[in-house]
Order: structure tokens, then sequence, then C-alpha cells
């Protein structure tokens, strides 16, 4: 079973320093990763040249504070399932169920990644055919309309249709995970 390693929102250096050593030690481990998502703000091109080398195949899309020559979307098939890739900028309020449906719809995608809130959401497209996942800021940075505050990432697991989703999440320094799977219709 492929296993997806989804980040983004790093925002380093112009919000943060660097990647928590927690999450940082389980993105290594993992290398390569079958597929790296990155949904946007790298902000910086060490960034970008550190994600490249993560897994085997890689994609990555344009946040609004990048300024690297980067693509808006990005789209790939693993399994039996459709992936996009969209910073999710240009929404508003930031994570709209109505305007991540639409850019689903669009990519004519199963799964959506998106960014920019940076807030980990995992959430139905309002058709109840597209499944919207956001893996939050893997520093925690402000988000400049609020965001967690708490860096996070996640890792997918992809059995046919079937995704086993798990966040995780640094709260004040301790590490936790929360496990959701999902079955694609």
């Amino acid at each position: 079973m492929p296993y997806i390693l989804v980040i983004g929102d790093a925002h380093i250096p112009d919000r943060a320093e660097k990647i928590p050593d927690k999450l940082l030690e389980i993105i290594e481990e993992g290398k390569p990763w079958d597929v790296a998502v990155y949904t946007g703000d790298f902000t910086g091109k060490d960034v970008l040249d550190w994600f490249l080398g993560l897994g085997r195949k890689t994609y990555y899309v344009e946040g609004n504070m990048d300024y690297l020559p980067l693509p808006k979307t990005a789209r790939f098939v693993l399994e039996d399932l459709r992936f996009g890739v969209h910073h999710g900028h240009g929404i508003y309020p930031r994570g709209n169920t109505r305007d991540l449906t639409r850019i689903a719809a669009a990519l004519d995608v199963d799964v959506l990644f998106t960014g920019h809130t940076h807030s980990p959401f995992i959430k139905w497209s309002l058709d109840k055919k597209r499944l919207l996942v956001n893996p939050g800021s893997l520093t925690g940075a402000w988000g400049g309309a609020g965001g967690s505050m708490k860096p996070s990432m996640m890792i997918v697991e992809v059995s046919g249709r079937e995704l086993r989703i798990t966040l995780y999440e640094l709260d004040r320094g301790v590490l936790r995970t929360v496990e959701k799977t999902v079955k694609i219709p």
C-alpha cells in the first residue's frame, strides 16, 4: 500500500525558523515516501529543495506567499483514486467548502489536498463525492487570518478507494495523533 506524506505552509524563513524536530524525525524516517505532497507556502527555496528529496514522486503548488516559479495546481493518480493539490488562496473565508468543492470538481479529482488555513481538516465536499484534506502548517506558523498555531502534517495510506489518514499535531511540544479511515465513493 502506498503512503503519501502531506505537508505545507512552513513559511520558512519569513514566519518560522525551522520544522519542529518531532515532525522532522517522522518525515525523515519515512524517506523516500511513495508520494510527497506540499500544499504551498514554502516561502524559501531551501524548503523546496529539501522537499524535492522526500518522495519517489513529489507534487507541489504555489502558495500566496511563494515567489518561486511553481505550478498553481497539480494532479496525480494513485491506486484507483485521482488526487489534486491547490493551495486554497483566493477563497473566502479560508477553507470554504463550497469553493474547495468547485476546485476539486474543476480538477476532476476524488481527493483535494489544500492548505492556506494553517488548521488541519478532513471534510467532504458539498456533493459528498470528494474528500477535502488540509494538513495544517508544518511549523505552526501564524496564517494571516489565524490558524491553529500548532505544527501539523498528515500521512495518508492508500488501499484501493480507502484512505487511512493520520494527523500528527504538536500541542505545546506534545505529539498527538488522530487517525481516520475514509472510503471514497
